[in-house]
């Protein structure tokens, strides 16, 4: 019997080259954006990574690129309080949207990003899917369904990529993605494949790419 949310298949040869020539390419920041207003002309493909503190984000961004410090890690959560693109060639923007779901954060600021996130998503015509995080230590959590939620509303196709799967034992790996699934479910916008990542060993990186890259 066919699992709902399968795992994502990893590419063809060929598609995994294609990805890799395209983030071996010219990646670079473009800007950060703190109001609609802000945003860089609606004029191509874009895909935008969503998660919670300390999550992995920039880690896996900076994997997915091959470049250690194009997107900033913080050890203060909720440093990162705008939209962050960068260019991935001449065709594609890739979208660090601001983390969610810190508990010390003003309420005032907190309001801000969930405006400015929600009016984002329901404003780009470029933008392919949103890819959101989740920590595969910890599984799906009542903040992550907040942006879940959103998500279906704003009726933006996202796929959940989990991270820190190094950091998953083998035999308690179905246990969290049972969970997923099940939580996965009750939302329809949800894309239905999982991708597996780590970026410190590496694992998933050329299937996220290969994904990526075939979202024109």
């Amino acid at each position: 019997m066919q699992l709902p949310f399968p795992l994502a298949e990893e590419p063809e040869e060929a598609e995994r080259e294609a990805a890799r020539k395209l983030f071996a390419g010219e990646v670079d920041f473009l800007k950060g954006v703190v109001a609609m207003d802000g945003l860089p002309p609606d004029d191509r493909a874009e895909v935008c990574f969503a998660g919670r503190s300390n999550v992995g984000k920039s880690s896996l961004i900076n994997a997915l690129t091959g470049r250690k410090g194009i997107a900033r890690a913080s050890n203060t959560p909720g440093r990162t309080q705008e939209i962050n693109y960068f260019t991935l060639g001449d065709e594609r923007f890739l979208v660090d949207l601001p983390g969610y779901g810190f508990a010390n954060a003003p309420v005032a600021v907190v309001a801000k990003w969930q405006a400015l996130l929600k009016a984002y998503l329901a404003g780009r015509v470029g933008l392919r899917r949103a890819f959101v995080l989740i920590d595969m230590r910890h599984g799906i959590k009542a903040v992550d369904e907040e942006i879940l939620t959103l998500l279906d509303k704003s009726a933006v196709t996202f796929q959940v990529v989990l991270t820190k799967a190094d950091k998953v034992h083998a035999r308690d790996r179905e246990k969290v993605l049972a969970q997923v699934r099940e939580k996965l479910a009750k939302h329809p916008a949800a894309y239905p494949e999982l991708v597996l990542t780590s970026s410190e060993k590496g694992e998933g990186l050329a299937t996220l790419r290969a994904i990526i890259a075939g979202l024109t």
